[in-house]
Parts: C-alpha cells; structure tokens; sequence
C-alpha cells in the first residue's frame, strides 16, 4: 500500500477520519494563543495572563516533551471569560512551547476558537449533551481525530468534589495554588504525551517516516 497525507490509494482504505475537512477547516479558522488572547477585552486578558506567570515546565517534563517528533495539531475550543479557560489555556501554551523549543521544530500547533453556541464546532464538542469549555482536540498532521479532552482535569473534579460548592465555572479571579498548578500540568502532559504515542505507533505514519 502506498500512503499519501496519511490516506491509502484506494477509496476503501482503513486509514480514514469523515470529519478530516471539518477539523482541517475548524482549524484553520481558530487562532494562535497571542492572537486569540488580543481578540479578547483587557479584563480577561490579564487574567490569562495571571495564570500563565505561574504555569512552569520542569525539567524532567521538557525532557519528556523532547521526544516529541510527530506533529500534533491541538484545537481548543474556548471562552476567553470562562475560568476553566484561563487554567488550562496557558498550560497548554508552555508544553506546546517547550515541546517546540525541544523539537527546534513546531511539533505542536496549539489554536484556540470561541465558542459560539450555535457553532458546528460547539454541537461536535458537547460534554454530557452541554455546550462546555474548555474543549481540546488532538488532531494528526492530516486533520484525523487522536482524542479529545474537557472540561477540567482531574485534579480540579478532585477539589470541586472535596469542597462540594462552587459557581459551575470559576471566574478566574484567583490564581489556583502552585502545586495545583503543577499537578495540572503533569496531568496534561500525560495525555499529551499519550496522544503522542499514538501517533508514533501510527502505522500508516510509521510507513511514510520509515520508523
């Protein structure tokens, strides 16, 4: 078989997502995180801005990130106002730059999109039938879908359950604590480097690298 943009010669190869065009197109709409946060009023801004003062990549984590080598589209379905947002967009922001860095290559383009409830997009990417955010898709160099996570990590459902009260969605008024920080991050660097793996062990992405 030869493989071409991770397609089969024939019409009925194996190796194919239906929604290659939606992501592809979905994508190319969504902006980078500089661009997006300028799209946003100063308020939320800041806050993201907060938030990714205290975001910090160890070094045992950029090693990981080192073995990053497959191209990772990352697509973040967001709401510039929306708390969880503010947590998770900056994390993903340094793994994205420190894979980068790691790679002296963009191994991982990370874009943002608003949500826009009656959007394609939202409907594709509701939680428990809700229109929810932040929602990220992880796609392969030729638009197939690897997996998709939302709305908040592990460790924040751990201290939502534990305090049993709250607004559905921090404001993003306070910067979580730095270890919860940190634990965020380790979480989103196991899934990113999961999806990684996969795309390694990819076979028709084996075949056109020759690994």
């Amino acid at each position: 078989m030869r493989y071409d943009g991770g397609m089969a010669d024939s019409n009925d190869s194996k190796y194919r997502d239906i929604r290659q065009e939606f992501w592809r197109s979905s994508f190319a709409s969504a902006l980078p995180y500089d661009d997006y946060l300028a799209s946003g009023p100063d308020n939320h801004r800041t806050r993201w801005q907060t938030m990714d003062a205290t975001v910090q990549v160890d070094d045992a984590q950029r090693r990981r990130l080192g073995q990053f080598t497959r191209r990772m589209n990352l697509l973040c379905l967001s709401g510039i106002w929306c708390g969880d947002c503010v947590r998770q967009g900056p994390i993903l922001r340094h793994l994205a730059a420190a894979a980068n860095d790691a790679a002296g290559a963009q191994v991982v383009d990370l874009r943002f999109a608003e949500r826009i409830d009656d959007s394609e997009l939202a409907d594709e990417l509701r939680i428990l039938g809700a229109l929810r955010v932040p929602v990220t898709v992880c796609l392969s160099e030729d638009f197939f879908e690897v997996g998709r996570t939302g709305d908040r990590m592990l460790v924040t459902y751990r201290r939502k359950a534990q305090r049993e009260l709250g607004a559905a969605c921090d404001v993003g008024l306070v910067p979580p604590p730095d270890a919860e920080v940190s634990a965020e991050v380790e979480q989103w660097l196991d899934h990113l480097e999961r999806m990684q793996w996969m795309l390694r062990l990819s076979p028709p992405l084996r075949a056109r690298y020759g690994d």
